[in-house]
């Protein structure tokens, strides 16, 4: 089996791919049974001013610390369950110790399997208004809608002033939900849900549309590579 590395930016939803990769190891191998993993988390909070200024060399340079332990323990690939990072992690001219899978290639991959056609699109404003998102779905053929201004702000809001610090309120998930109901009524026929920590806020039972949940598709998809039912990726950092 090949030994899985997480390469986290934020908590909540880096443990959700972490626990997520466990369960799926052991519904596939037997209770309690799962791939090698290692994980790598620098804090968070000394690099949003970096995002803030949209400075993606100094993301970067925090990326790859945590790449380079990974690589260092022996992992064979990385999974970064953070959308927002791959806008750093696609910076020309990068290239990491270790290859990775992509989760926007994971998610866009996934929604075009399952024969949706357009996507609503849900995540960080950087997630959200950046190119990532918009690319990927492009090389699946796939449209997709994001929400209006003022609803990617408070989406982009709840995520950081809530999510990612372990605070699941219910009217900020009322609030998700019809969002989620708006981009359905302008023609979308799944969501994905593209900050890793909002599948914690929104259920697919709750959710308006069919839901394209980023950690745990990518999580699910780390397992197959780990197991031999998927290639090993060949993205090494910079576009793809």
């Amino acid at each position: 089996m090949k030994h899985i590395g997480i390469l986290a930016h934020s908590a909540e939803g880096s443990a959700l791919c972490y626990l997520t990769a466990c369960h799926e190891g052991g519904a596939r191998l037997g209770e309690y049974d799962h791939p090698e993993i290692t994980m790598s988390i620098l804090p968070m909070g000394p690099v949003l001013a970096a995002w803030e200024r949209l400075d993606l060399p100094a993301v970067n340079r925090v990326l790859a610390r945590s790449a380079g332990r990974l690589a260092a323990a022996g992992c064979d690939f990385f999974v970064c369950p953070d959308n927002t990072a791959h806008i750093a992690l696609e910076l020309t001219g990068l290239r990491l110790p270790l290859p990775g899978l992509h989760i926007a290639e994971v998610v866009a991959g996934e929604a075009a399997a399952r024969g949706h056609r357009r996507v609503g699109l849900l995540g960080t404003r950087w997630t959200m208004e950046g190119a990532v998102y918009p690319a990927a779905f492009r090389r699946h053929g796939l449209g997709y809608r994001v929400p209006a201004p003022a609803d990617r702000d408070l989406v982009d809001r709840v995520i950081f002033t809530e999510l990612c610090a372990g605070r699941f309120l219910d009217q900020s998930r009322r609030d998700y939900v019809r969002i989620i109901a708006e981009l359905k009524a302008e023609g979308c026929d799944a969501v994905a849900l593209c900050c890793t920590e909002i599948p914690l806020l929104v259920a697919p039972a709750q959710s308006p549309l069919p839901v394209l949940d980023s950690t745990r598709l990518l999580a699910r998809a780390a397992v197959e590579v780990a197991l031999g039912d998927r290639p090993m990726p060949g993205w090494i950092g910079g576009p793809v």
